[in-house]
């Protein structure tokens, strides 16, 4: 199967992310911030090349620039599309074995989400392999990170997914007294510990799911999580009526108590699911909306 390249804006005006159907490294992420820093990635270097690129960063999963001030992303995001679809496709070395550092330090930077009360901090490096929330201390007791994050009298829930957190905060403070505390916690955290945490999510038994409740899963897992994955957020199928053509859905992260959350149930999920299951769902509900 071929690398497909798909260009997703970002909160940041500046910065672009180009998403990747296949993973392109070993669980591993990289942050150049100049062409002198890519010596062990011939792909970040020929992206430098570029006169208007300021920063690239490379993750498993998609790639995301950071450009100067001197043109618009959509006058160039095509040209830096096809460049990273075309290397990727010529089988060439995204990362250099040799030049790999073990000890890469930790650089965290923040994304604002649809929801108010919810921060995205997005690590250069794999923070856990897999997604996991935390609704209050006690859930948290086997994370020692999550644990440490609810010290902080401002921190209502966590959700952890591959290489960022997303937090909610109570209206006790404003984001701008508390994102930099924040930043530097997890920065300092992550440069010092490596998380190990294997608790399983709760999943559906596909023994017990009808026909349709496969479809709706394959649906939600390859056209609904990847958007909401890039906005801090999680959507895990809950379960399907037949009789009243209703499927309940569980939101997580910056999706969960997320104002425009309804919106995107009724005219996003539901309409996609309406329109590709044709007359087998009627109306999508979120059980903790």
């Amino acid at each position: 199967m071929s690398y497909i390249v798909k260009v997703e804006r970002t909160q940041n005006k500046f910065i672009n992310k180009f998403e990747i159907n296949k993973f392109i490294t070993n669980h591993l992420s990289f942050e150049y911030n100049n062409i002198d820093d890519a010596k062990n990635s011939q792909l970040a270097q020929e992206l430098f090349y570029l006169p208007f690129v300021k920063k690239v960063y490379i993750t498993p999963s998609f790639i995301s620039i950071e450009r100067f001030n001197i043109v618009e992303w959509e006058d160039v995001e095509e040209e830096v599309k096809n460049l990273i679809e075309n290397y990727l496709n010529s089988e060439k070395e995204v990362i250099s074995e040799v030049k790999k550092e073990k000890n890469n330090p930790i650089s965290i930077y923040t994304e604002s989400t649809p929801n108010p009360s919810v921060l995205k901090f997005v690590s250069n490096k794999l923070i856990v392999d897999g997604s996991f929330e935390f609704n209050n201390i006690d859930e948290a007791q086997e994370m020692e990170f999550a644990k440490k994050l609810f010290e902080f009298s401002y921190v209502k829930s966590i959700y952890i997914s591959k290489n960022f957190v997303s937090i909610t905060k109570y209206d006790l403070k404003n984001w701008d007294e508390v994102t930099l505390e924040l930043r530097n916690f997890i920065k300092n955290y992550l440069e010092k510990n490596e998380i190990n945490f294997q608790r399983k999510e709760v999943e559906t038994e596909e023994i017990d799911l009808d026909e349709t409740s496969k479809k709706i899963i394959s649906i939600l897992d390859e056209y609904i999580k990847p958007a909401v994955s890039s906005d801090g957020g999680n959507i895990l199928f809950d379960s399907y009526d037949k009789d009243k053509k209703l499927v309940k859905v569980i939101l997580q992260g910056a999706c969960s108590g997320c104002p425009s959350s309804t919106v995107t149930l009724k005219n996003g999920i539901e309409n996609m699911l309406k329109e590709m299951l044709s007359d087998k769902v009627n109306s999508v509900e979120a059980i903790n909306g």
